[in-house]
């Protein structure tokens, strides 16, 4: 049975809007990260962080009030003409919704107990359901009144491909006739202090698969799908699930597992190396990462299929990062695309001689057709692990 995904909403810190995004992409923009210390005073650091005005939750749903659920209810409305389709054709309790987060609204706990610290009281607004990881999932079933199972799945930086793996279950097993899929990660003092504490973050702009490459630059994303049987412009043709276990936050260096995430994808979707016309790599610019993931590519693709890494220009979305990548995808299948322009790596051209050397692509690469299969990859700390692939319907 195949699965399609019928529409996509995607914000960024290359914009809110699918055109604006895919431009940027195409140019390589690096400008929305930007420098700033506002979770590491006196040490700049630089974060991606959507620009967007936001919508405000409306007063009913003021218990699930944070920038997470904000980002997801941006997301969602543009969604709003084809879910209005989806539920009149199946009725509400047939969608689902799934997604992936790894902080959810846990800015505004810390907000909280700085207040608590500063004045002895909890702000009146604050509630401990915008924090929970659930909340995302429990907010927009029933901001949008949609019936079936609601859920949230939290594995770190696969989440939100977990979740799309978890949707392709649903629909699967007829549990759903569609379902609202992706996920929202906001920037926090948690998640970057943490990542500077197991120095992991960049002195400056992040160099995914570079020589001088030194960590992540961190960044906030919402990344929504409508997902169904109904053929749509974009088809699911694999996706599969790995786990090594090797380290609670390294990569297993041989990325035997991540190589058989890739196989097994291409395998779901009965196709071989050479049909596949562009692999988003996980990329996160991290010295082990890069160096284990340019290895098992290379071992399943050797160094044909044109590959980049699009953190070099958002930052490393962690929850959302499997869905907002999976979203640069589906632009590059669409119609809006027709030149068939590709995602680059920039890394200020700074490739690292010491990795196996694959085909990166460079800003304004376009394979001169349109593009007709995509393959898309996340790790996790603890060695989780997502490869998908995707196709031009």
């Amino acid at each position: 049975m195949r699965f399609y995904f019928n529409d996509a909403a995607l914000l960024c810190a290359l914009g809110h809007q699918r055109s604006e995004i895919l431009g940027a992409l195409q140019r390589g923009d690096r400008s929305g990260l930007v420098a700033s210390d506002e979770f590491t005073p006196g040490r700049p650091l630089y974060l991606g962080r959507v620009g967007a005005e936001l919508p405000e939750l409306p007063d009913a749903w003021a218990a699930y009030r944070c920038r997470n659920n904000r980002l997801l209810l941006a997301a969602a409305r543009q969604l709003e003409t084809t879910l209005f389709e989806m539920t009149a054709r199946y009725g509400a309790d047939r969608i689902g919704v799934v997604l992936g987060t790894s902080t959810s609204g846990v800015r505004n706990s810390e907000l909280a107990l700085q207040a608590l610290a500063e004045t002895g009281a909890i702000p009146a607004g604050f509630h401990y359901k915008q924090q929970q990881m659930g909340a995302g999932a429990d907010f927009l079933a029933g901001y949008l009144g949609l019936g079936g199972p609601h859920y949230t799945v939290s594995t770190a930086c696969s989440s939100s491909g977990k979740a799309i793996l978890s949707a392709r279950r649903l629909l699967d097993l007829d549990l759903c006739d569609a379902v609202l899929v992706g996920g929202a990660d906001s920037l926090c003092g948690l998640t970057v202090n943490g990542f500077a504490a197991l120095e992991s973050v960049s002195k400056g702009l992040c160099r995914p698969f570079g020589a001088g490459r030194d960590g992540i630059n961190l960044g906030e994303a919402a990344a929504l799908f409508v997902m169904s049987r109904v053929p749509g412009p974009v088809a699911l043709l694999g996706a599969a699930a790995t786990s090594d276990a090797h380290h609670f936050s390294a990569p297993d260096p041989a990325g035997v597992a991540v190589a058989a995430a890739m196989r097994q994808a291409l395998e779901q979707a009965r196709l071989d190396t050479a049909q596949v016309d562009y692999v988003n790599l996980h990329g996160t610019a991290t010295p082990l990462n890069d160096a284990m993931e340019s290895r098992a590519v290379h071992e399943v693709f050797g160094g044909r299929v044109p590959v980049g890494s699009s953190k070099g220009m958002t930052g490393h979305t962690l929850g959302t990062a499997a869905a907002l990548e999976l979203g640069f995808c589906w632009l590059l299948l669409t119609d809006a695309n027709p030149a068939g322009a590709l995602i680059p790596n920039v890394n200020d051209a700074d490739d690292d001689p010491a990795l196996p050397q694959l085909n990166w692509v460079r800003p304004g690469q376009t394979l001169g057709r349109p593009v007709a299969v995509c393959q898309s990859n996340s790790f996790a700390f603890g060695g989780s692990n997502v490869s998908i692939v995707v196709a031009r319907a």
